[in-house]
């Protein structure tokens, strides 16, 4: 009886296989629809249409790119996961990916069982910079000043949950330091209250900030990775003063769980061919984002060990979202 099992299991499993080869090879079949999580325009949209063309010359079927927003991304996903497995839907997942189901209760979806990883396709730095006026121009100097003055210094972030925001709180728990969290909603809302010196730090995107340190208006303490970014060489990683220290802003490629595994892989494959075309490559370093392309067990490790440590990150910072 339980050969008999076990040889009908093995017959069920060797068809889901052949059945998942079979969907690789013939996809895609139909149009592939991009979702886009966020509204259009800035730099998740332009990506998201340079993938589109990228792929549709490649597999010669329409790729469209969907927007919807809202939720902070949660509804974009919430589409792809509840969507077929067969690879036609795909979405261009953010950093919330690996934070909201840290920072809510409740998710309309489970992150590791309904969206499939396909890859990691880029990363891009965070900075903290820095009111002109502050007393501190590297992070030994922003550490040893936050221990002579717990819980008076403040950061900025573009809201609440946002990776920025959890970037600052780790900062906090690795230094051993006190500050106090002010959010915004968006981070350009925060630019001039810096300047102006009414807040002493922000976290933003390096691509974002950048160009206001340039104009000698806020000055650079460090990215919050664990290595400098090309981009902005001369600025320090927080990685060189707390090793180990490393947070990036991310982008990937979701799909449907679900997704057969050579399907996922298919995909996986056919992006990583174009992240490594140069006019891609190029493109994406212009929008301040390092090109990655890795495969969907080592994109699905990451975003696990993501969820991880952000849930440590936010129970420990008491940080949560309805």
């Amino acid at each position: 009886m339980r050969s008999m099992k076990a040889r009908r299991g093995f017959a069920s499993l060797l068809l889901l296989v052949v059945s998942g080869v079979a969907l690789a090879q013939a996809f895609p079949s139909r149009t592939v629809t991009l979702v886009v999580p966020n509204p259009p325009g800035g730099a998740i949209d332009i990506q998201a249409r340079i993938y589109a063309q990228k792929l549709q010359d490649l597999w010669g079927q329409p790729v469209i790119v969907d927007y919807k927003p809202g939720a902070g991304t949660l509804l974009g996903m919430e589409h792809v996961a509840k969507s077929a497995p067969d690879g036609h839907t795909l979405c261009l997942v953010v950093t919330p990916l690996v934070i909201l189901p840290a920072l809510r209760e409740k998710m309309p979806y489970d992150t590791l069982k309904d969206l499939a990883p396909v890859t990691l396709t880029g990363v891009s730095s965070i900075m903290i910079a820095a009111s002109p006026t502050l007393h501190a121009s590297n992070i030994a100097e922003l550490i040893a000043l936050a221990k002579k003055q717990p819980g008076k210094l403040t950061y900025a972030s573009p809201g609440l949950g946002s990776s920025m925001h959890l970037a600052g709180e780790l900062l906090k728990m690795e230094a051993g330091i006190d500050l106090l969290h002010v959010p915004f909603k968006g981070g350009a809302q925060a630019y001039p209250e810096l300047m102006a010196g009414r807040i002493d730090l922000q976290l933003d995107p390096t691509f974002g900030i950048y160009r206001h340190v340039k104009a000698g208006k806020m000055k650079a303490i460090a990215v919050t990775s664990g290595k400098r970014d090309p981009s902005a060489p001369e600025v320090p990683a927080v990685g060189e003063t707390i090793p180990g220290f490393n947070v990036l802003s991310i982008n990937g490629i979701v799909a449907a769980g679900g997704t057969p595994r050579e399907l996922a892989r298919r995909i996986s494959g056919d992006f990583r061919k174009l992240l490594r075309e140069p006019d891609t490559a190029r493109r994406l370093e212009e929008l301040g984002i390092e090109p990655v392309g890795n495969s969907p067990e080592e994109f699905g490790a990451f975003i696990k060990s993501e969820i991880e440590r952000w849930t440590r990150v936010a129970k420990a910072a008491n940080v949560k979202m309805e």
